[in-house]
C-alpha cells in the first residue's frame, strides 16, 4: 500500500550546513581518530533477472556554463542598531533591495535561501554593501480594535495610516562556489562532497522561484494554496498537496527530481469551528470548561488570525482569563462637554457591541484571544477571528487521519506521471533568470532506465511441500505451517470488548489446526471486572492479572488478550509491559471486527512465530545454498532509531537491533532495545562498557552471545549490517561510530579477529518512483534497478520487492557503505531479496528487507512500555552526555521471553 506522498517534517531551509555529528556518550572524543572507512564506490553492476523498461520522476538537466561560477554572501538584516531575525521579513527586504539598488548590483539577480545566504552568478561589484531599505506598514495592524475609542497604553488610531520602518541591509562576500564541481562528481572524480554546495544553490533557486509564487515552503518541497490541493483528513487538520524537487547528481547526468508531495496545515476558517473540529466537541458552549480551555490555549498559541470586522492579521498568544462579558480593559474616551479625555472601564463584549456596532451571538461567555504583547494585551472575540490559510500542522496524526491521508493521496503510476509531467511544463523553470544565468535548462520527460525483475524466491511450507509466491503474494490455504508449535496452556482475557470469546476461540482452535498448530481448548476464559473497567490502565492491568494467578495454578504459556478498540488502546502499553517484562508470557492482542479464515491465518502466523515456530522458510535455507553464507558463520542485524512525535523532544528515542539466529538461517530473530537521548539517531548502547571496564552492557554483546548459543557454538566471522532511518550526511557516522562500537563489543569478548563486514543502509523516505513505460500497472514485485538514476560514484540501488496493489509503489533504495565480505552485485540483490520473503506476520513480500521491519516493530512495542509509565517512581534512568537530563531507561525483557520475536 503506498503511504501518503512524501509526507514532510519541520526543516531548516537547504542552505544551512548538516548539523554536527551527535556523539554517543560513550565515545571519547580524545580517544577518536581519522575516519577508518570510507563510503564504498561501485565496480560492476548486476545482471540477473529479466529486462524491463521502465520511467523514472526524474527530468534530464543540461548544464551550459559549467564554468559558472555562485559567489556567496552573507546577508545581516538590522534596525535601530540591533540585528533583526530575517525568517520571514528577509524575502521582502531583498526583493525591495534589488528594485532600489538593482544598478549598483550591475543587475544581476539573486538567489536567496530567506535568511543568511544569498548568491549570484559571478561576482557582485564589490565584496561588502550596506543599504537602506524602507519597508512601509499599516499602522493601524497594532490594534484590532475599532476606529473609535482606544484601550490605554496602545496609542490613538488614525484611519489606516502607515508608517514606514528603516531597516540595514549588510550584504559580505562569504565564498565561491563553482558549478563545475558538479560536473566533477557527475564523473566519478569528486573527493570532498564539494558538488553538494552547488546542487544545494541550485534547489535554493526553486525554493525562491516557489516562494515568489507564495507557496509554503517545506524543505524541498513547496505548497500552493488551491483548495483542489486540500484533502480533508478530520479534527480541522487538511492534507496539502504540492510537490518535492530537487537536484540529483545520477549516473545519466544531472538531474530534477519531482514528486508529490503532502504536508500537513490547519483547516482555514473560523476559529471556533477548528476548535470544535480538533477537539471533538459539538457545541460552542463549553465555556465553563476548564479543561478544555487549557487543550484550546495550548493548540492556539502562535497562530495567525485575521479579523472579519477589519480584515487585519496577528498572531494568538494567548487567551483571556475571562470570559468576554467579563474581560475588563482600560479605554480613553473623550468627554463632550471639554474634549478631555478619561479613561474608563470596559468589558470586551461591550466595546465591540456598542462602541463598534458589531452583533457577537455567542461570544459573551467564551474567553476571548489575546493578540497583544505579554504586558500589553490585546483581546478579540472568537467569533470575529478565523485562521489564516497555510499554516502547518506540526503534531502527529492519529492512525484514523493518516488512514484518511493515504487513502485519499494515492495515486495511480499513470495518474502520477501525469501529475508530474503538468507541474514540470506549468513551473516554466526554464524561464528564471539564475538558472537562465549559468545555463540550465530542464527537459520535461521522465527518464527513461533499463530496470531487471529478479526470480522470484521459493518457500518451504508444512509436509516440506513447495510454495511459489505470485507477484509477490502466496497464502496458506489448504497448507500447512513449516513448523507450526503445540498451544496447550493458553487462556483468554477480554477487557470489556463486546465480542463472544467462545465463538473466537473455537473458531481459532478450528483454524490451527487445519494450518498444524496442535491447539487444546482454553484453560479458562477470563472477563474484566466491571468496577475495574473505570480505573487507570495500569490498575485494569493488575486487576486482571489478580483474576489470572487466582483462576489459574500456575502462568499459562500463551495469552490471548482482546481489546475493546483496535488502534492506540490504552490498554497496550501497560498489557505489554507486564506480560513481557514481569511475567514472560507470551501475548496476542486482538481487537476482532470482522472475524474469518484469513484474519485468524494471520492471527496465528503471529502467534507461532511468538511461541518460536516458523511459518514458512525459504527453500535456499534448508539445506542452504546461500552464496558466501552456507560455509561460514553470518550474523545479519537490523537496526533502527524511533523517534517521539515532533515537537516532544522531552520523549526519548528508542533504538532497536534484530539479530539472526541458528545459522546458516536468516529467517529467524531475535531483538534488543534500549532508550536513549530524544531525537538522537545515532545508536549509542551497542558498546556500553560498565564503568570498571569488567563487562558489556550493551546490545551487541547479547546478540552475539545468542549467536553463539544457537548456532552449534559457532562464532560469526561476516556479519551483515542493514541499518535505516539514516540521510546520506550520516553514512560517515555509521561507518566510524556505530560499526566502530559493533568491533569493540566483539572484541571485549576476547576475540582477536575481527570480522568482516557489509553495511547497508536501507531509505524509504525518498521520491524516486519507478513506473512500467509499456503498462499502467506499478512495477512488478522484484524490480531492482542499478544504473542511470543512481549516484555517479557510490554503490547504490533501487529495490521494489514487493507489488503494489493500489497507488504508486515506492521502491527501497539501498546504499552499501561497506562491503569486505565481497558479495558480487548478483548475489548482494537475490539476498536483499529473499530478505523481502522471510516476514513471519504476513504472506505478502515487504518493501523493505525483514529485519530492519522487525527493529522497527521492537522499537514501536517496547516503546509502547513508557507511554504510561513516564512518571513512575520505580523506573530506573541514566544520564545523557551532558549529564542535565535524565533519559528513563526501558524495563528489560524477562528472560523467559527475551529471545522470542515478541515483536511479531
Amino acid at each position: 500500500m503506498e503511504k501518503a506522498a512524501g509526507y514532510e517534517e519541520a526543516g531548516k531551509p537547504p542552505s544551512l550546513p548538516p548539523p554536527p555529528p551527535t556523539i554517543p556518550s560513550n565515545v571519547k572524543l580524545e580517544r577518536m581518530k581519522a575516519p577508518k572507512y570510507s563510503i564504498a564506490t561501485r565496480h560492476v553492476v548486476g545482471t540477473s533477472g529479466r529486462q524491463i523498461s521502465l520511467l523514472s520522476n526524474h527530468y534530464e538537466v543540461s548544464v551550459n556554463a559549467t564554468n559558472a561560477v555562485f559567489y556567496q554572501y552573507t546577508v545581516t538584516i538590522s534596525s535601530e542598531d540591533r540585528v533583526v531575525e530575517s525568517k520571514g521579513i528577509g524575502r521582502k527586504l531583498v526583493d525591495k533591495l534589488y528594485q532600489t539598488y538593482s544598478s549598483e548590483l550591475d543587475g544581476k539577480r539573486f538567489a536567496y535561501d530567506g535568511e543568511k545566504s544569498l548568491y549570484t552568478v559571478g561576482p557582485l561589484p564589490q565584496n561588502k554593501f550596506e543599504f537602506t531599505i524602507v519597508l512601509e506598514e499599516s499602522f493601524a495592524k497594532r490594534s484590532p480594535y475599532c476606529d473609535d475609542g482606544s484601550p490605554v497604553g496602545i496609542g490613538k488610531r488614525t484611519k489606516r495610516s502607515f508608517q514606514s520602518k528603516t531597516y540595514k541591509v549588510e550584504l559580505s562576500y562569504s565564498a565561491k562556489v563553482p558549478l563545475k564541481s558538479i560536473s566533477l562528481a557527475l564523473e566519478g572524480h569528486e573527493s570532498d562532497n564539494s558538488s553538494q554546495d552547488a546542487l544545494r544553490v541550485l534547489d535554493i533557486i526553486l525554493r525562491q522561484q516557489a516562494a515568489n509564487r507564495g507557496c509554503l515552503l517545506v524543505r524541498q518541497s513547496f505548497f500552493r494554496d488551491d483548495s483542489k490541493n486540500y484533502v480533508d483528513v478530520g479534527g480541522g487538520v487538511l492534507g496539502l498537496r504540492g510537490f518535492h524537487s530537487s537536484f540529483r547528481p545520477t549516473q545519466g547526468g544531472l538531474s530534477l527530481n519531482m514528486d508529490v508531495s503532502t504536508t500537513m496545515i490547519l483547516k482555514p476558517g473560523p476559529v471556533i469551528d477548528f476548535l470544535k473540529l480538533n477537539l471533538n466537541v459539538n457545541d460552542v458552549h463549553f465555556g465553563n470548561d476548564a479543561h478544555f480551555w487549557l487543550k484550546a490555549k495550548r493548540m492556539l498559541k502562535n497562530l495567525r488570525i485575521k479579523t472579519t470586522h477589519r480584515n487585519m492579521q496577528f498572531k494568538i498568544i494567548g487567551l483571556s482569563e475571562k470570559p468576554c462579558s467579563e474581560q475588563y480593559f482600560p479605554m480613553k474616551v473623550k468627554n463632550g462637554d471639554t474634549g478631555e479625555g478619561q479613561t474608563v472601564e470596559i468589558t470586551v463584549y461591550e466595546y465591540f457591541t456598542k462602541h463598534c456596532g458589531i452583533e457577537l451571538t455567542y461570544s459573551a461567555n467564551l474567553p476571548c484571544l489575546d493578540v497583544g504583547k505579554p504586558k500589553r494585551p490585546n483581546y478579540l472575540p472568537l467569533e470575529l477571528c478565523s485562521l489564516v490559510s497555510l499554516q502547518r500542522y506540526t503534531k502527529a496524526l492519529s492512525s484514523n487521519q493518516r488512514a484518511t491521508l493515504v487513502e485519499r493521496s494515492r495515486q495511480k503510476p499513470r495518474d502520477r506521471i501525469q501529475t508530474l509531467n503538468d507541474a514540470v511544463r506549468s513551473n516554466e523553470f526554464d524561464r528564471d533568470p539564475v538558472l537562465s544565468a549559468c545555463g540550465i535548462s530542464i527537459g520535461k520527460e521522465l527518464t527513461k532506465v533499463n530496470g531487471r525483475v529478479l526470480e522470484t524466491p521459493r518457500l518451504k511450507v508444512g509436509n516440506n511441500e513447495d510454495c511459489i509466491p505470485r507477484n509477490g503474494r502466496w497464502n496458506f490455504n489448504n497448507k500447512r505451517l513449516f513448523d507450526p508449535k503445540i498451544i496447550a496452556r493458553w487462556i483468554v482475557v477480554n477487557f470489556s470488548a463486546r465480542c463472544d470469546m467462545s465463538r473466537i476461540s473455537r473458531e481459532l482452535i478450528s483454524c490451527a489446526r487445519n494450518k498444524g498448530i496442535e491447539m487444546e481448548r482454553p484453560h479458562t476464559l477470563i472477563e474484566e471486572d466491571r468496577q475495574a473497567a473505570h480505573a487507570s490502565p495500569a490498575a485494569r492491568v493488575e486487576a486482571m492479572f489478580e483474576q489470572i494467578l487466582a483462576k489459574l495454578p500456575g502462568p499459562p504459556d500463551f495469552i490471548l488478550c482482546v481489546l475493546p478498540v483496535r488502534k492506540n488502546s490504552d490498554i497496550y502499553g501497560p498489557w505489554k509491559k507486564k506480560c513481557l517484562s514481569d511475567m514472560g508470557i507470551v501475548t496476542q492482542c486482538i481487537s476482532p471486527g470482522k472475524i474469518n479464515d484469513q484474519y485468524l491465518t494471520n492471527v496465528l502466523l503471529k502467534i507461532n512465530t511468538k511461541l518460536g515456530g516458523i511459518n514458512s522458510l525459504l527453500a535456499i535455507e534448508q539445506p542452504s545454498i546461500l552464496p558466501l553464507i552456507k560455509d561460514t558463520p553470518t550474523l545479519i542485524l537490523g537496526m533502527d532509531v524511533s523517534h517521539g512525535s515532533p515537537g516532544r523532544s522531552d520523549i526519548p528515542s528508542i533504538a532497536a537491533v534484530v539479530s539472526s539466529r541458528y545459522w546458516p538461517l536468516i529467517s529467524r530473530y531475535r531483538a534488543s532495545v534500549r532508550t536513549q537521548s530524544p531525537k538522537v539517531e545515532m545508536i549509542d548502547a551497542l558498546f556500553k562498557p560498565l564503568p570498571d571496564g569488567s563487562k558489556d552492557d550493551g546490545i551487541i554483546r547479547e546478540l552475539l552471545v545468542d549467536f553463539y548459543r544457537t548456532s552449534n557454538g559457532r562464532k560469526p566471522t561476516q556479519i551483515i549490517v542493514f541499518r535505516d532511518g539514516v540521510s546520506e550526511s550520516q553514512f560517515n557516522q555509521v561507518l566510524n561510530i556505530e560499526l566502530d562500537q559493533i568491533i569493540k563489543a566483539y572484541q571485549h569478548l576476547g576475540e582477536a579477529d575481527v570480522p568482516k563486514f557489509t553495511v547497508i543502509v536501507a531509505q524509504k523516505n525518498h521520491h524516486t518512483k519507478l513506473f512500467q513505460a509499456n503498462s499502467p500497472e506499478n512495477v512488478p514485485a522484484g524490480t531492482v534497478v542499478d544504473t542511470k538514476i543512481v549516484h555517479p560514484r557510490n554503490y547504490d540501488f533501487y529495490m521494489c520487492a514487493h507489488a503494489g496493489m493500489i497507488g504508486t509503489s515506492r521502491p527501497a533504495h539501498y546504499h552499501v557503505l561497506l562491503d569486505e565480505i565481497g558479495f558480487s552485485p548478483n548475489d548482494l540483490q537475490n539476498l536483499i531479496h529473499s530478505l523481502s520473503y522471510v516476514y513471519q506476520r504476513s504472506t505478502t513480500a515487504i518493501s523493505i528487507v525483514a529485519p530492519i521491519c522487525y527493529a522497527h516493530l521492537a522499537a514501536y512495542q517496547m516503546g509502547q512500555f513508557l507511554k504510561f509509565d513516564e512518571l513512575s517512581e520505580t523506573s530506573s534512568a541514566h544520564m545523557t552526555s551532558a549529564g542535565s537530563i535524565p533519559i528513563q531507561d526501558l524495563p528489560r525483557l524477562n528472560r523467559n521471553v527475551a529471545s522470542s520475536m515478541f515483536f511479531c
